[in-house]
């Protein structure tokens, strides 16, 4: 298995940091008042919060949600690919060349039938075909891939983070 998080040690959060995190996966732009009143909190403790959030890389950023539909065309794809060669260097090559292409928005490694499930969007299928030769030219190992185009989006969600705390702690 290649997964890089199998050696990292977890933060001990309590229910507030817990708190804390569902508010922002939810509402990024809050202000660190209204955020401390809803986990009543004093905006100093809260503030401090988030410095230790932040400092323990726990939060790693803040963005947008963008409409896309609401600015230009484009189609989003799943991709399942599979590496002829499961070396090393053959993953790490693979994780080099798409790194290169902004149009591959996430990248999991997986265990199982397939080695990677990639997310693109791009302009349009014509384009994705073109993504799908570069990565086949850039010879990134890639043996062979399944295509599934995005027809709708039916749910996206923040984090399930209570879910997470140990049972009793919710």
């Amino acid at each position: 298995m290649r997964s890089h998080e199998a050696d990292m040690s977890f933060v001990k959060l309590d229910k507030r940091d817990i708190a804390v995190l569902s508010i922002l996966s939810r509402e990024g732009r809050i202000a660190k008042s209204a955020l401390a009143d809803k986990v009543n909190l004093s905006a100093t403790a809260c503030g401090e919060r988030l410095s230790r959030l932040e400092a323990a890389g726990i939060i790693t950023g803040y963005q947008a949600h963008v409409a896309l539909r609401r600015i230009a065309p484009h189609v989003t794809v799943f991709v399942q690919a599979e590496l002829g060669n499961h070396r090393a260097a053959a993953f790490q090559r693979f994780e080099a060349v798409i790194a290169q292409h902004d149009e591959i928005v996430q990248c999991w490694a997986l265990g199982g039938g397939f080695d990677y499930l990639l997310q693109v969007v791009t302009r349009d299928i014509d384009s994705y075909q073109r993504l799908m030769d570069a990565l086949l030219d850039q010879q990134a190992g890639l043996s062979r891939y399944f295509t599934y185009v995005v027809t709708k989006s039916v749910k996206s969600a923040p984090l399930p983070l209570s879910l997470l705390l140990p049972e009793g702690e919710s």
